[in-house]
Parts: C-alpha cells; sequence; structure tokens
C-alpha cells in the first residue's frame, strides 16, 4: 500500500528573509507602530505588482470582500450576483451589508463563475457580480465584465486563492473595478491574518476610507503583518512557478484517472496560482457519500486532501435567489476534492508519492 512519507508540509516554510526583516523591524522600533513605513512601503509595492491605483490594507480578505461592496456603494436592499459555490464568507459579506445574493452557476472546468449562467441574469436592484478564482481555476474575466457593462454592474474580484496568478498575460486582481486579496494564515502570502483591497476608481477608495474610519482604521494590517509579507511578495513568481511544476508532475502521473478524477482547468494562456488545486471526483457527482470514503483514505495514507466547499445552492429562498438552475454547482459541492499548497513546495518525489496513493486510493474506492 503506498502513502505519502514525505510530509508533513508545513506552512509557512523558513524563510531567512522573513526572519531578517522581523530583526529589522525590531531594532529599528517601528514594529509597534500604527501607521509606520513598512505598511506605507507594502502598499507601494502592491500597487506597483498588480498595476493598481489605490490599495488599501486591511485585517483579512474576508472584510475586503466587505469593504470592497460598500466601496461600489451597495447598500441594503441591493442585490449582488455570486456563484453557487463559493466561499462561505463571501455570501456572508453581502449579507452583512443588508443586501441579497444572487446565485449563479460555475463552469465544471473551472469551479468559477460560468459567463453562460450569469448572461440569464437581470434585475433593476443587481448592482455587483462577485467573481472568487478558485482552487486553480481562473474564471473568464473578459466575458464576465462584458457582461456586467451592458448592465451597469461592478465587478468584486476575489483573488484570495490566487496571488500572483496571470490571465492572459494580467495579474489576477487587477481586472475588476475592485479587488480583494487574502493574507490569512494558509494563504501563499502570509502574515496570520490580513488582507488588501485594490482599485483605480478614487471614489471606490473613499468610501472604503469613510466606512473604515471609525476613531480610527477600524480594520488594520499591522506593521508587525506587512514587515513579514514584504519579502514574501518579492519570491511570490519564483515560488508560484514551483507549484505549478509539481502541479504539472502531478497531474501528468494521474493522467489515468482523468474520467474519474477530473482535474481543475489549465489554460495555455493563464499561469494559476495553487493555493489550492482542485479535481472533482466524478463518481461523488451523483454519489455525494463516495467521496467520504475517498477523503477517508487518502488521509490515512498522508496526503493533505480535504473536501471543497458546500456551496450556496441548498440554501433556501429566505436568504437568497437562484433565478437559474445550478446544477453544477450542486455536483461541486459533493464532488471537489482539493490538494493543499505546501506539497507544492516539497521535494518531486513528494508528487510521485500523492499521485500514487491517489491511483491506489480511486481504485479502491471505486472497484
Amino acid at each position: 500500500m503506498p502513502d505519502v512519507t514525505c510530509g508533513p508540509f508545513p506552512w509557512p516554510i523558513t524563510d531567512e528573509r522573513v526572519l531578517a526583516a522581523l530583526e529589522k523591524a525590531y531594532r529599528d522600533g517601528n514594529w509597534g507602530f500604527y501607521d509606520g513605513p513598512e505598511s506605507a512601503a507594502f502598499a507601494e509595492e502592491l500597487c506597483e505588482y498588480f498595476n493598481r491605483n489605490h490599495v488599501q490594507l486591511c485585517s483579512s480578505g474576508t472584510i475586503g470582500v466587505e469593504l470592497a461592496l460598500r466601496g461600489c456603494g451597495i447598500e441594503a436592499g441591493d442585490e449582488v450576483i455570486l456563484a453557487g459555490y463559493d466561499f462561505p464568507g463571501n455570501f456572508r459579506a453581502v449579507d452583512a451589508i443588508g443586501a441579497r445574493p444572487v446565485l449563479v452557476d460555475v463552469s465544471p472546468s473551472t469551479w468559477c463563475i460560468d459567463p453562460e449562467s450569469l448572461d440569464r441574469i437581470s434585475g433593476d436592484r443587481i448592482k455587483a457580480v462577485l467573481v472568487s478564482h478558485l482552487h486553480g481555476g481562473l474564471a473568464d474575466m473578459n466575458r464576465i465584465i462584458a457582461i456586467a457593462r451592458q448592465r451597469g454592474w461592478h465587478v468584486v474580484e476575489d483573488a484570495c486563492q490566487q496571488t500572483g496568478a496571470r490571465l492572459e498575460g494580467r495579474t489576477v486582481g487587477a481586472w475588476g473595478d475592485v479587488s480583494v486579496l487574502s493574507f490569512g494564515g494558509s494563504k501563499l502570502l502570509t502574515a496570520g491574518r490580513g488582507g488588501a483591497v485594490l482599485t483605480d476608481d478614487a471614489a471606490i477608495l473613499q468610501r472604503i476610507k469613510v466606512y473604515s474610519e471609525q476613531g480610527n482604521q477600524a480594520f488594520p494590517l499591522s506593521e508587525l503583518q506587512a514587515v513579514v509579507l514584504r519579502p514574501q511578495l518579492v519570491r511570490l513568481d519564483e515560488r508560484n512557478a514551483l507549484r505549478d511544476e509539481q502541479v504539472s508532475r502531478l497531474r501528468k502521473a494521474t493522467a489515468e484517472l482523468s474520467s474519474l478524477l477530473r482535474p481543475v482547468e489549465r489554460r495555455s494562456d493563464c499561469q494559476p496560482a495553487y493555493f489550492k488545486h482542485a479535481w472533482s471526483f466524478v463518481p461523488a457527482e451523483s454519489e455525494p457519500g463516495l467521496r467520504q470514503k475517498l477523503l477517508a483514505e487518502l488521509q490515512v495514507r498522508g496526503a493533505p486532501v480535504d473536501a471543497g466547499f458546500r456551496g450556496f445552492a441548498g440554501r433556501g429562498s429566505r436568504r437568497c435567489d437562484k433565478p437559474v438552475p445550478l446544477n453544477t454547482s450542486t455536483q461541486l459541492s459533493q464532488s471537489t476534492v482539493l490538494l493543499h499548497h505546501p506539497m507544492l513546495l516539497a521535494h518531486e518525489k513528494a508528487a510521485h508519492q500523492v499521485a500514487e496513493v491517489l491511483i491506489h486510493a480511486v481504485q479502491q474506492v471505486v472497484h
């Protein structure tokens, strides 16, 4: 029986540049500032990396989504479109404003909003569409933005899982009217907590600042968090390239499973950033209990794999509108299995071990 013996796969990893930055901040004494030079420098570096005019640092990606919506002028009684399969915090961010979620379906190849489903939606109260790039999949931003422009909707781009990804040569997080990053403890850039909101629209930024100023900055990223994030940003592209190479090894080694374990789409004109890598365990799309059997087999063998999101397709009409079928969202909520990214920075032997375990586990469950 194969096992993954290369693990565990810690995150964050040892980084001498982060240690040096912490030591310097201690010597300089700025680590305890409310607003210090490291935060200002980090905001400038994010503007340059994402080719954005404005960055508002904040306490998490989750609050960043709420701030982005508020920056777009979303108010109680408005409606916001989001995917039927998405991070739970995005639904709650819409709720927190008093707006109403309107659900559309996702593409089975990207786990992101399906433009065909989106194009079927209309309504006078809809003010924005919230687009997440999930699990190594990238949303079709050109088509989504074209639809949104026709209908007068803002586009809020959730890039929390895809820091550093490129879509058709353009950085993910540079597409929406406003975009959100997360620096949570498991993310590709990590400070334990934290986030950022990016925009080119000064009016959006001003609304965010007005709401955030509650005697002081109510949703801050600390100076100490900025200290550890800056050296990670310098190495982000290098590490994303290593993750991509490891995913390629893993996908090649498991190609024989593609009819049973369907991987997220990898477009030739895109460079994903793998916070998670998704597969749909196809038999579980119709028999949900099979996913738990697969996960149990994988986890006992040491594979860093877990279930995807529960999604929102099962939520009642009191909480949201579902004007289009959410068939794919339902299927993926039952079938998605996710590989966590720290393993992707390990030795290539880890990819071969995980592939062997995947092949064995799938064969055990389906036969």
